[in-house]
């Protein structure tokens, strides 16, 4: 049977590259009808960040990666304790003031076939320093306590990031010390930044609850992420979370890393907002702006109306957080030039009869027109910004009374 883990430290809040490897053994779980377990690794207890544990289970909780099984391994320190104790006794290790190391075998080379790439990897012992299974404070290395309890959970893949490869060789040194069967090792490539570097804030590597208050949609980031390394054999793009379960294999996942395209998320999530039915994005705004009482208005505003409204910016939103701009006006400062052509604009929107999109667009033509100017300035004077939602269209939701208030206030 099929059983996975991620081993998070709550040392920090996880980025979308820790986020991509849950997933990854989330998918290839699921994929093979079996477990996935969370083991919270808080045994260097000194990096500990008290909000950490807590992000690590919100994170998959908002993105619907359900675990199996859930452990904590500070609380099983005396498993850990054992185990180093049977090694002392056995004489493959040793005291070192207080901690315990484990004694590398020399003239020895250490090999795995990596099921990422079904590649040989092999590491020469002499190269490898005896290390520490058991610090002085009692609690295990990340060595010894993961060796320790992928073996008494039956974890039948390690699925990781490649930087423990230069790990696995202590790791596959202490089952062989314990006598027990080896796990299928598979080191996922790092992901990049743009410049080729390892992903980093600086790349906009931000944690998976930053964007998720920026107003990315769990459907998008999961479909991102999933094709962080992975690819479909038929290099389809858009996959919601149980497509990618009956399609992922390890066999898809590529040597070279990945790079991380935040204009890519940006993209893709526009995609999956003119996706959505109305009703669901204006659910899912009103949750997002719950605490924002001026765009829970607009949202709450006569279903005719917010319909015409979703239905126009649904085609421009690329996050949940531009529908504010789109829909809320700002005053904007206006030089005197600008405010001549407010005027004009004012004059023209007053004698309009039938107040509809041709007219709209037809006065905004000719005020234009009269002043050589550019159309993001008709938008600065009506909203405050130089670009929204489709000007003609919108102003005729908006109506004519409040549309010339707005002008007004902007031209004096």
């Amino acid at each position: 049977m099929v059983r996975v883990r991620i081993a998070p430290s709550p040392t920090g809040i996880p980025h979308i590259g820790n986020t991509r490897t849950a997933l990854f053994n989330y998918l290839f779980a699921k994929h093979n009808k079996g477990d996935f377990i969370v083991r919270i690794e808080d045994t260097d207890r000194t990096r500990i960040v008290p909000e950490a544990k807590e992000a690590i289970f919100e994170i998959l909780t908002w993105l619907g990666i359900g675990w199996d099984e859930q452990y904590t391994q500070s609380e099983r320190k005396n498993i850990y304790k054992e185990h180093a104790g049977q090694l002392l006794r056995e004489g493959l290790a040793y005291e070192d003031e207080g901690a315990v190391r484990y004694k590398i075998p020399i003239n020895r080379e250490i090999s795995w076939i990596d099921a990422i790439g079904d590649k040989k990897i092999t590491f020469k012992t002499n190269i490898i320093e005896d290390f520490v299974i058991l610090k002085s404070d009692g609690f295990p290395t990340y060595h010894l306590a993961n060796t320790v309890d992928d073996h008494l959970m039956n974890i039948s893949h390690v699925i990781r990031g490649d930087e423990w490869i230069s790990s696995t060789p202590k790791h596959i040194l202490l089952y062989e010390a314990f006598g027990w069967k080896l796990p299928i090792f598979a080191h996922l490539p790092i992901i990049l930044g743009p410049d080729k570097t390892k992903l980093s804030k600086r790349h906009g590597a931000k944690s998976v609850l930053d964007l998720k208050e920026e107003g990315y949609l769990k459907e998008a980031l999961i479909n991102f992420m999933g094709l962080l390394g992975w690819s479909h054999p038929k290099e389809k793009e858009i996959f919601s979370m149980q497509e990618l379960t009956e399609v992922f294999e390890l066999k898809d996942v590529g040597t070279v890393a990945p790079i991380f395209d935040l204009q890519k998320l940006t993209w893709m999530n526009g995609e999956y907002i003119r996706m959505m039915d109305d009703e669901v994005l204006i659910s899912t705004l009103s949750d997002f702006y719950k605490d924002d009482k001026d765009v829970l208005s607009v949202l709450k505003t006569n279903p005719k109306t917010i319909g015409l409204i979703i239905g126009l910016a649904k085609m421009r939103m690329k996050t949940l957080a531009e529908f504010k701009d789109f829909v809320l006006p700002k005053m904007p400062e206006l030089s005197a030039e600008e405010k001549n052509i407010a005027k004009t604009l004012l004059e023209k929107f007053s004698v309009i009869k039938n107040w509809n999109k041709e007219a709209i667009l037809s006065a905004m033509k000719e005020v234009l027109s009269t002043h050589k100017a550019k159309g993001s300035i008709l938008y600065k004077i009506t909203t405050g910004f130089e670009k929204g939602l489709p000007l003609p269209e919108s102003l005729e939701i908006l109506g004519k009374e409040k549309t010339l208030e707005r002008i007004k206030g902007a031209s004096q």
